[in-house]
């Protein structure tokens, strides 16, 4: 998250945060803690389809467990004893989000700052030798390190003959080196500009922490980062800047980067429990709870409670969902991957990738690859994540198994591949990965193989390499639609229509198998099953001629089965126009049904809904579509008692069955659909 204002860090510090830094200086106080913190017949090319709607299933957040508190922060008291933590204005508080937390002990701030020669600061809290200040006389400090120029009554200091050109500008003293003078006098909002210049020469890396944990508090997540990125490029051995980079890494929710710092701030400090509590509540939130527990349960400290009980909890889910995947119970897997998430785990991507395999396998294929697009980012290697196993499998590896099932299960065979053998080049010990790397490439190639002879019109041979295919993946719906497509042309329709239920069964919106069903169903004449799945395929494919002309026929079909005249009956056709009474009358005289839109060309509602009585002519060529101009042809208006634009009268067999005033379009389409053959 960025500052409001948009501008740079070194233009965000606020010259007030600066001046009171100083202020606090000059006073003598000691520098103490900072706050805790279509293709009709191959089965090569696909059919056109929609792309499924995508759906979202990640949950995170943008605190450090799933919550988001900044909690005010207690000011230390002056009188507050020096102790021996080198960590002092580490962003604690709860173990992962509140800068505001239990206190630990501190060590030196003088350790944490790395101070120089000439910083020097007194261990015991007493103030710096006094000074010239705000029109006060105190002791000075040495007279050879006393600033050049004058001093004004009001303790400002001037350079000799620049009183003329001093303006309104007020100056304050800088931090200098501790014996405040020569060039430690800075101007306004440039104080503040020193002070987060990674580099300067006299910039003191706690005081950028100190801005920085500002920033945090007030929820400038991307500011934080940028000045804790300073402090320790100035300090990298502190494992206070490394774990508060994590505290803003994670409020940005880059959980894997912030495992990192977390980590390398226990490299430097093993025994620093800030870092050992943040890595304990950030791998619990990634559903890593073994690695959780060797952070949260650190020797030597107390354990937080609550931090300890949602662990359990988090691992009773994973535990119950591992035993009912084994004996796939897909819903209570379900259940289980839900129930682990909402109580702590809620950026895990194997607990996501868990839900999108049991979608798979409960046959809702749309659900699980929307999973695809939306589970949290895996950041692998990690020192400690690298290791963690999620059903017996490394972490990541698992991830890349789910994926290549999904892939399978779409067809995306070479997608398929990649994914398994990814799995197994991260785990390549795991049976389980190893058995589906292996069934994966012998389906992809009885895939290819059946393709190849299909376009070798070969398709007896084609079957069994589909069948082969099956074998080893009885739930492939594109080997099931592949093969169908086979026994259509080998003209044993019956077969086609087993093996296109059981790819619909498998995946319920496969278009391609509900072609195959329609074709083999028209084949055997079997009408009114033919119009269904055609009618579900013109709704889908609403611009596919090809469909539309099969629909068409097929109706017409139906209708002759059932022993119903038909006459003059064509595939398409354009909008008919009608300009007298007695051709109205024979036109709408005519077998089947007609809608008639009664227009005025000027009319602008006429104008926007002329275009789609167009569209539906092609759609629905079984209708006669026809218009009247009630300008053009006042007789028909009147014998039709038209008074109002656009009206819509649908006829059948020359007999009136519906008036439609003004709709909407999908009122009318859905009116012409009832009315359709």
């Amino acid at each position: 998250m960025s500052h409001s204002s948009g501008k740079p860090v070194s233009d965000v510090v606020g010259f007030d945060a600066i001046a009171d830094r100083f202020r606090d200086t000059l006073n003598c106080e000691v520098n103490k803690p900072d706050y805790r913190e279509l293709d009709l017949g191959s089965p090569v090319s696909p059919l056109r389809t929609r792309g499924p709607a995508a759906s979202s299933s990640s949950s995170s957040s943008g605190s450090f467990s799933g919550r988001n508190g900044h909690n005010p922060v207690p000011k230390r008291s002056d009188s507050a004893p020096n102790n021996n933590n080198n960590n002092s204005g580490e962003l604690s508080g709860s173990s992962e989000n509140s800068p505001t937390a239990a206190s630990e002990s501190q060590r030196s701030a003088g350790n944490a700052r790395g101070l120089k020669p000439g910083h020097a600061r007194s261990d015991s809290g007493s103030a710096l030798p006094p000074l010239i200040y705000s029109g006060q006389t105190v002791n000075s400090p040495p007279l050879n390190v006393l600033p050049t120029g004058n001093i004004c009554p009001s303790g400002r200091i001037l350079k000799t003959g620049m009183a003329a050109n001093r303006g309104s500008r007020t100056d304050v003293l800088g931090s200098g080196m501790g014996n405040y003078g020569h060039g430690s006098i800075m101007r306004g909002a440039a104080a503040a500009a020193k002070v987060e210049t990674a580099g300067a020469p006299n910039v003191d890396p706690e005081e950028l922490k100190r801005v920085g944990n500002e920033h945090y508090k007030k929820g400038h997540f991307a500011d934080a980062l940028s000045l804790y990125d300073k402090a320790i490029a100035m300090s990298p051995a502190s494992a206070a800047y490394r774990s508060n980079r994590a505290a803003a890494l994670t409020g940005l929710g880059r959980l894997g980067e912030a495992v990192r710092e977390c980590e390398e701030a226990v490299r430097l400090d093993p025994n620093y429990l800030r870092a050992h509590q943040r890595l304990a509540s950030l791998f619990l939130r990634l559903g890593q709870v073994e690695n959780a527990r060797k952070h949260l349960c650190f020797p030597g400290q107390q354990s937080d409670p609550s931090e300890m009980q949602k662990l359990q909890m988090v691992e009773k889910h994973i535990s119950k969902c591992a035993d009912v995947r084994r004996i796939r119970d897909w819903k209570s897997v379900l259940r289980e991957v839900d129930a682990a998430i909402a109580t702590g785990a809620d950026s895990s991507p194997q607990l996501f990738m868990c839900r999108a395999e049991a979608l798979l396998k409960l046959h809702q294929i749309d659900d699980a690859e929307s999973i695809l697009l939306h589970v949290p980012k895996s950041e692998p290697h990690t020192n400690s994540s690298s290791q963690a196993r999620f059903f017996g499998m490394l972490s990541e590896a698992y991830s890349y198994f789910v994926r290549a099932q999904i892939e399978m299960t779409l067809g995306r065979f070479e997608n398929a591949v990649t994914a398994a053998e990814k799995g197994s080049q991260i785990d390549p010990r795991n049976v389980e990965v190893a058995v589906l790397l292996n069934n994966v490439r012998m389906v992809a190639r009885a895939r290819v193989r059946g393709n190849d002879l299909f376009k070798s019109e070969r398709f007896t041979e084609a079957c069994s390499a589909y069948g082969e295919g099956l074998r080893l993946d009885p739930s492939n719906s594109v080997l099931y639609c592949n093969r169908a497509a086979c026994w259509f042309k080998l003209g044993q329709w019956e077969r086609s229509i087993e093996d296109s239920n059981q790819a619909l069964n498998i995946q319920p919106n496969y278009m391609k198998a509900l072609l195959r069903r329609a074709a083999s169903n028209s084949k055997l004449e079997r009408w009114e099953e033919a119009v269904k799945d055609y009618e579900v395929l013109r709704r889908e494919l609403p611009n596919d001629n090809e469909v539309a002309e099969a629909l068409f026929h097929a109706q017409v079909a139906l209708k002759k089965s059932r022993g119903e005249e038909v006459y003059n009956l064509k595939f398409g056709g354009e909008v008919e126009e009608v300009s007298g009474l007695e051709q109205f009358r024979a036109a709408i005289s005519l077998p089947g049904v007609s809608v008639v839109h009664f227009e005025i060309a000027s009319n602008s509602q006429c104008k926007q809904i002329s275009p789609f009585v167009d569209t539906l002519c092609g759609r629905y060529p079984s209708i006669n579509f026809l218009k009247v101009d009630i300008q053009e042809s006042p007789t028909v208006a009147t014998a039709e008692n038209v008074r109002i634009v656009p009206t819509f009268k649908i006829y059948k067999n020359g007999s009136r069955v519906k008036e439609i005033v003004c709709p909407s379009r999908d009122m009318l389409e859905h009116s012409v659909r009832h009315y359709s053959f």
